[in-house]
C-alpha cells in the first residue's frame, strides 16, 4: 500500500513538470526613414575684426607739494679730557684650547 500511493504521484509529478508554457514573442517593430545625419559642410567665412576701445580720460596732474623747512642743528655736548696713556700695563691672552 506504501508503494502503491507513492507511484501515481511521482507519476504526476512528472507529468505536470514536463509541460512547457508556450513563449510568446512580440516581434519588434521596423522602422522605417531613420534620418542619416550626413558628412559636415564646409567652414564659413571668417567675420570682420571688431573696433578698438576708446582710451579712458586721463586727468589732469596735480602740482608738486613744497619742500619741508629744514630744522636748526643741535648743540654739540661738552668734550672731556683726553685719557691717559698706560705705561706699565701688561695684557695676559690666555689660547684657546
Amino acid at each position: 500500500m506504501k508503494y502503491s500511493m507513492l507511484f501515481p504521484v511521482a507519476v504526476l509529478v512528472l507529468g505536470l513538470s514536463a509541460c512547457e508554457r508556450a513563449v510568446v514573442v512580440t516581434p519588434a517593430p521596423v522602422v522605417t526613414n531613420v534620418p542619416v545625419p550626413g558628412p559636415a559642410g564646409p567652414a564659413g567665412a571668417t567675420g570682420s575684426t571688431g573696433s578698438t576701445g576708446s582710451t579712458g580720460y586721463t586727468g589732469a596732474q596735480g602740482s608738486t607739494g613744497s619742500t619741508g623747512a629744514t630744522g636748526s642743528t643741535g648743540d654739540t655736548g661738552a668734550t672731556g679730557e683726553r685719557g691717559k696713556t698706560g705705561g706699565d700695563t701688561t695684557v695676559v691672552v690666555v689660547p684657546a684650547k
